[in-house]
């Protein structure tokens, strides 16, 4: 799928900033519509450093209700149902069922999570033509990030409702990083809700289990961003109380992983928080594998780990910049 990107013809269509700006969020409005809009059955192929995975996907939209269902097909046996925000996800090696509400689904779910959230200001626009992609026409867009703190994105959507059947994460030389597009795909496919719903509640035989996220902020758990990041607003902050996390001697009562999430309305980054373990946390590192990259820190007496699908280089300003609140 590589090489049928490359031979793409290089036809950009700039227009002036404010120009670009409204297509720009024209563009990622109806995108963003069609991912919660759109009833469709697919296979779903992501190709990331190296290593390729793919998923059988069913997606339902009655109303303001969505509905779904995804079978992963490569590796260990897993799936996973979601019902707006409820999500259910089995793992049949471990008969264990994974009960568990998500705020952010889908692509660029952050996208329009935040008012000050202005993608524009941070990436360019460019059209590129038209590819035909698992069967459907489909309008090429790159936008390409005006620093070099975030990747850019060369992204298919289909040409009558907009929704996203491929999508590639460049780096700054236009290397594809990772790869994600639909090998097959049925638009306003026969979707049965009721049926995924039922499928969604046969837990008998599993271990059911509940994973507790406490809404909080950083700043009441004592944290902050001294130097804020270009462009990336915070978007929501959980805690994981003990009882959901390996408990260790250094665990002070009511602690547990701390998550705060970034985002510039398409790239997001993570930073979670933990207790220092000295048997677990032995060396500070950096790996990247496709787009996502990731990096440990020790803070004394804390452990910090950093993901997401930007520069190395920009999550080490995250890193840098976080304080413990004195």
């Amino acid at each position: 799928m590589n090489y049928v990107a490359a031979q793409v013809p290089a036809t950009p269509v700039v227009t002036a900033p404010e120009a670009d700006s409204r297509s720009l969020n024209g563009w990622l409005m109806r995108m963003h519509e069609a991912s919660t809009n759109q009833s469709y059955i697919g296979t779903f192929v992501v190709s990331a450093g190296g290593n390729m995975s793919s998923a059988k996907i069913w997606h339902m939209c009655e109303g303001k209700q969505q509905v779904e269902r995804v079978e992963i097909l490569t590796g260990a046996p897993r799936s996973i149902f979601r019902n707006n925000n409820q999500v259910m996800t089995f793992l049949p090696n471990h008969k264990v069922a994974r009960s568990e509400k998500r705020e952010s689904l889908g692509l660029f779910s952050e996208l329009f999570k935040s008012a000050d959230s202005r993608v524009a200001d941070f990436y360019k626009f460019r059209q590129e033509g038209i590819e035909r992609v698992a069967g459907v026409d489909a309008d090429i867009v790159t936008l390409v990030p005006r620093d070099n703190l975030r990747f850019g994105y060369r992204v298919w959507t289909e040409r009558k409702n907009g929704l996203v059947v491929k999508l590639q994460t460049l780096d700054a030389d236009g290397r594809v990083l990772e790869q994600a597009a639909f090998s097959e795909l049925q638009l306003d496919a026969p979707v049965k809700t009721d049926k995924i719903l039922q499928m969604m509640g046969r837990t008998d035989g599993y271990r059911v289990e509940k994973p507790v996220l406490v809404k909080t902020s950083a700043s009441a758990e004592g944290w902050e961003l001294k130097t804020p990041v270009a462009g990336f607003n915070p978007m929501s902050c959980y805690r994981r109380p003990v009882s959901a996390t390996l408990p260790t001697a250094s665990t002070a009562p009511g602690e547990g992983q701390l998550q705060w999430i970034f985002s510039d309305g398409l790239a997001s980054v993570s930073i979670f928080v933990e207790p220092l373990d000295r048997q677990r946390h032995i060396r500070e590192s950096s790996l990247s594998l496709g787009a996502t990259q990731t990096m440990t820190k020790q803070l004394d007496p804390y452990w910090i780990t950093l993901v997401g699908e930007v520069p190395l280089a920009t999550l080490k300003l995250f890193a840098s910049g976080l304080e413990r609140k004195k």
